[in-house]
């Protein structure tokens, strides 16, 4: 999942941070990434977890991808040690 391997860099990186906060608008109440997010970040918020969750693009009219090429380009942007 993305948003794991967004918080294991933020940890692996040393970006100074006190707290590592991981909030996200849905997600299912239990299930495998978030016990992994639990077990990076210090506190885990899920604003809506469904009954019924396959998976996050169903809570969204638009919900298009993002290539690998688009998040080199944004982490290039705004991160002075992304390579």
């Amino acid at each position: 999942a993305t948003i794991i391997a967004a918080a294991r860099w933020i940890q692996e990186e040393k970006h100074e941070c006190k707290k590592l906060i991981v909030a996200v608008p849905v997600a299912p109440s239990r299930d495998e990434t978030i016990d992994k997010l639990n077990q990076i970040a210090d506190k885990v918020i899920i604003l809506y977890t469904p009954l019924e969750f396959s998976a996050v693009g169903q809570f969204y009219k638009q919900f298009d991808q993002v290539s690998d090429d688009q998040v080199k380009t944004i982490m290039r942007r705004y991160s002075h040690n992304y390579r």
